[in-house]
């Protein structure tokens, strides 16, 4: 240890029955963040420690009067962290023996400097008084990037700035070029609308497999597959599509919606659901994961429980990330081209071309309320099928029939009112953003999950 480092030492567990933590090493050039979240450098038990928030409190070292020393900041906690007995109202200095309580009888934790650690103050020394004398600064303060580099590839913060950045180096690069700039942006447009999804699911899934899941739908949308699913949903069953001039009523056009579109399109976008599910069956049997030796050091390359479709968590993601897939096709393939095309010949190409930009941008960031909310709230009744077998039949005709009549309404109020057409898409996200909170319910993955806190209550920090 150098001279600012210190041991946080674990005295008692308030009560729970836990194992103690070992003695910890405070760093000086870092924070130590407290609580019950899994990304917590000191993380406690989230189903045991229930009176410690989320993200508890932060221990780091500061700077006063040129001395080193270590400081405790509550961050808002619901039940409180206490020095000493002593309630901290916003953050204080430790001195060697100080005791720390995260929560009303809480987990007790003490804190030790070296023997030749200064003390510049007294114990019941507080912040706010202390820096009116001399404001506390440490070299990670000013220099963030000292100790919070090595975290950014595990948060939310760089690779959404590295992927934007990337994309907009590309779109200026083809500004003239109108398929290759849609291309871009509609796939920008789309992975963003889907990462919001994956932070709100917070369960980790290879970007191969979501990317195989969303190539499987588009290749069935452009193979002769698709004729068999048009023939028996539109020829066979009443799901044929009207014309855009046919006078239809409201109840007709849901009929045929439900069949043509709801039944067709979300059957269609769960194969890549089943075919993982498949795949999770015949690798379990052969291979649990493959690893390989490369640099001296042992790189997994393939787990059966990446590809298998475990949970309903698994499900919505997958789900998901083939209705990524099928709103590519759709839009880049058929919808921006007919308007391009329509408009071209009335205004010229220049015009038809702006048109189709201005469809493109509201289609793709409007499949989060559409396509990958069908889509994903039909993988989360697979995935719940898997975790109930017994019960499995009648979930998946519940998930089903579901998904369908949320599509078969979106497509119906579509032809008539733009502002119920919204309240339909509000009530699809709703549906989906309801499976997910659900499907981290039930995960049995639940102490590793990652996901965005959208909102907190005061006991659930």
């Amino acid at each position: 240890m150098t001279n600012r480092d210190a041991l946080l030492r674990q005295l008692s567990t308030g009560g729970v029955t836990a194992q103690m933590l070992p003695a910890i090493t405070l760093m000086d050039d870092r924070e130590i963040a407290i609580g019950r979240d899994p990304s917590c450098e000191i993380s406690l038990n989230a189903n045991l420690y229930t009176m410690v928030s989320r993200r508890h409190a932060i221990m780091r070292c500061v700077l006063t009067n040129l001395q080193p020393v270590w400081e405790v900041v509550d961050l808002n906690s619901a039940n409180g962290t206490f020095v000493n007995g002593k309630k901290v109202t916003e953050s204080q200095y430790l001195k060697s023996g100080d005791r720390l309580i995260f929560g009303k009888n809480g987990p007790e934790f003490a804190i030790e400097y070296q023997a030749n650690h200064p003390l510049p103050f007294t114990p019941s020394t507080s912040v706010s008084s202390s820096r009116k004398e001399s404001d506390a600064l440490s070299f990670t303060q000013l220099f963030p990037l000292a100790s919070k580099g090595r975290e950014l590839g595990k948060k939310a913060f760089l690779f959404p700035a590295i992927i934007t950045v990337v994309f907009v180096v590309a779109l200026y690069s083809f500004i003239g070029e109108p398929v290759v700039f849609n291309l871009l942006l509609a796939s920008y447009l789309a992975v963003g609308a889907y990462y919001y999804i994956y932070r709100l699911c917070g369960k980790k899934k290879p970007w191969w497999v979501l990317t195989i899941s969303a190539l499987i739908t588009s290749i069935i949308i452009i193979s002769p597959l698709l004729s068999g699913f048009i023939f028996v949903f539109r020829t066979l069953l009443p799901g044929n599509i009207p014309e855009s001039n046919e006078d239809i009523s409201f109840l007709a056009l849901l009929i045929r919606m439900f069949f043509g579109a709801g039944l067709m399109e979300e059957l269609l976008k769960a194969i890549p659901i089943f075919f993982f599910f498949g795949l999770g069956k015949l690798t379990a049997r052969h291979w649990r994961s493959i690893e390989i030796k490369l640099f001296g050091k042992r790189w997994q390359v393939f787990s059966n429980d990446s590809v298998s479709i475990l949970e309903p968590l698994d499900g919505i993601l997958i789900g998901s990330a083939s209705a990524v897939g099928f709103t590519l096709l759709e839009t880049l393939g058929q919808y921006v081209p007919n308007i391009i095309d329509n408009i071209a010949l009335q205004a010229g190409q220049g015009v038809g071309e702006l048109v189709g930009l201005q469809l493109l941008i509201p289609r793709i960031i409007g499949s989060i309320a559409g396509h990958m909310a069908y889509s994903g709230y039909m993988g989360y009744f697979i995935g719940l099928a898997v975790l109930k077998p017994r019960q499995g039949w009648r979930i998946l005709i519940i998930g089903y029939l579901s998904s369908a009549i949320l599509h078969a309404l979106w497509n119906t109020t579509g032809f008539y009112n733009n502002t119920l057409l919204a309240a339909i898409g509000i009530v699809s996200y709703a549906f989906l953003a309801a499976a997910i909170l659900k499907a981290r319910e039930l995960s049995p993955t639940r102490s590793q999950n990652f996901a965005t806190q959208i909102h907190l209550k005061k006991g659930d920090r």
